[in-house]
């Protein structure tokens, strides 16, 4: 379903250890946010569960959906309430048929028109275009113009998402175009957490 206004997706930094429940738990209080992607590389799915089940037990105290990144098998040991693949991280079908009808399942299209329609058509649940700026979270060489997510919003109801670099001071452009999320990880979690997060509110409410 579409949504009428333009909402906040945070995707986790790699480490989340120590202290990093009481930081989600401070962004998601600090103004709204619609869900939010445990993304971490470099572990075992016992490791990653274990780091994922105070984090999603924190989203569903606050009603944010929980996206696992890549992995179809944890979302489904998780019972989390979606996930999100890359180009090689599987089939959108084949996560359907393991997690569910009711899942939220989102891909990377990258600069691609074609990929995104290849995904609505196989069932994705919103599709991610990026990086509209250069990340410090994730290298990429795709660049879209901002004009993909005006031609997506005018054409079909699928939920698209801007990713890549955003920061308060670049996302209203973003907004205007027509995301209906932005996906950010760097500009809240490489500072203040709390402070991020409102100041995306703030220009996301102005818009």
């Amino acid at each position: 379903m579409r949504m009428s206004d333009c909402q906040l997706y945070l995707i986790s930094p790699l480490d989340v250890s120590a202290g990093f429940p009481q930081r989600l738990e401070r962004a998601l209080d600090a103004g709204p946010v619609a869900a939010f992607q445990f993304r971490v590389k470099g572990v075992d799915q016992h490791q990653a569960a274990r780091l994922a089940e105070p984090l999603l037990a924190i989203c569903r105290a606050r009603d944010v959906a929980f996206i696992v990144n890549d992995s179809v098998s944890l979302a489904k040991r998780l019972g989390a309430d979606g996930v999100h693949l890359g180009q090689g991280d599987g089939y959108i079908r084949e996560a359907r048929d393991v997690l569910g009808r009711d899942a939220q399942i989102g891909i990377t299209c990258h600069a691609s028109r074609h990929l995104a329609m290849e995904a609505g058509d196989a069932g994705a649940d919103y599709v991610a275009f990026g990086s509209f700026y250069p990340s410090t979270t994730k290298s990429t060489e795709d660049r879209p113009e901002l004009e993909i997510l005006s031609w997506w919003q005018n054409l079909f109801e699928i939920p698209c998402v801007a990713i890549g670099g955003i920061t308060p001071s670049n996302c209203s452009p973003l907004i205007e175009a027509g995301a209906d999320f932005l996906a950010v990880s760097g500009a809240v979690w490489n500072g203040d957490e709390f402070q991020a997060v409102e100041e995306f509110a703030k220009i996301i409410r102005a818009q």
